[in-house]
């Protein structure tokens, strides 16, 4: 039995709207709220030897140091991650003083990240993920260049990176309502994990895409339609089963890993999953949508 994908193309593109749109609004409203390595200042890993202070008493105790606003990230049953911004050494064991008097503690880690470096990375990291999609639709666009019928092979790397774009615009709505909700801040891992996303991503649309390709060689042009459903079920299983078992990995470290691994396997699952979906559901259904817009195009010019 052959499922008829691309006959219900509108309500994927309907889907995806509403979460990219969502995403967006999401975006334009609460920003990104990024970690030190790209804004500056200072990080601090302590362990409590008792038991933990709240949030708050950490930040009471601190009160007199001009830390600006602190914030505190729990891990463990007795460590704390405290962000401020930046200080000199002296001051650093100033804070570190005053937090070991009030609630006795050992430091486990110490980071302090100029302004100017934050933004340098930060605007590499931007340049960075526009060069990478650039070069996923250039390569795209190479590989499939002898499949010019009955869709040029430009328009296979303007889809796929569709389908990325897709990718990334709804992790990045949903890491900015976890930053607005719970301070959840765009890190380095977190980077690394969306970087990930489109190398994932774009593995998938290419085995599909590439069965299209050879569908086409062997059964012709007669019904682009028919050959895109018959590719995408002949690559399900493979793109299901992948999927899965990433994600029980995942899913894993997420809930075990610890809270230094939780938010760039959050950032993985929702990734891999938008991802998933994309290339199944948005690049090959596009591939449709483009042929029969073109076609209604010839045929109203040949009606002329």
């Amino acid at each position: 039995m052959i499922f008829n994908f691309t006959k219900y193309s509108v309500a994927y593109y309907i889907i995806s709207g509403v979460l990219i749109v969502g995403a967006i609004v999401c975006l334009y409203m609460f920003g990104l709220k990024f970690g030190i390595e790209f804004v500056g200042g200072s990080n601090m890993e302590v362990q409590f030897q008792e038991t933990r202070p709240s949030n708050e008493e950490i930040r009471q105790a601190l009160l007199d140091s001009n830390l600006g606003e602190i914030t505190i990230q729990p891990t463990g049953n007795l460590g704390a991650i405290l962000k401020f911004k930046g200080v000199e050494e002296s001051e650093h064991q100033q804070i570190l003083s005053k937090l070991n008097t009030a609630y006795p503690c050992t430091e486990k880690s110490f980071q302090y990240i100029g302004p100017s470096i934050g933004k340098e990375l930060r605007n590499s990291t931007e340049i960075a993920i526009a060069m990478v999609l650039l070069a996923i639709t250039i390569y795209i666009a190479f590989a499939f260049r002898k499949v010019s019928k009955p869709v040029s092979s430009w328009k296979y790397g303007i889809t796929s990176l569709i389908a990325l774009i897709h990718d990334i615009i709804i992790p990045l709505g949903v890491f900015s309502v976890l930053g607005k909700l719970y301070n959840v801040e765009i890190t380095i891992p977190i980077v690394t994990a969306l970087l990930t996303v489109l190398g994932f991503s774009v593995h998938d649309t290419i085995v599909i895409f590439d069965r299209i390709r050879e569908n086409i060689l062997r059964r012709g042009m007669a019904n682009f339609q028919e050959i895109i459903d018959w590719s995408l079920n002949q690559t399900l299983g493979r793109s299901l089963s992948t999927v899965f078992s990433t994600l029980i990995v995942l899913i894993s470290i997420y809930f075990l890993g610890g809270a230094t691994l939780k938010y760039f396997a959050l950032a993985l699952i929702i990734g891999i999953t938008s991802g998933a979906y994309s290339s199944i559901f948005i690049a090959s259904p596009l591939l449709v949508t483009w042929y029969n817009f073109n076609q209604k195009r010839l045929s109203k010019g040949k009606s002329r």
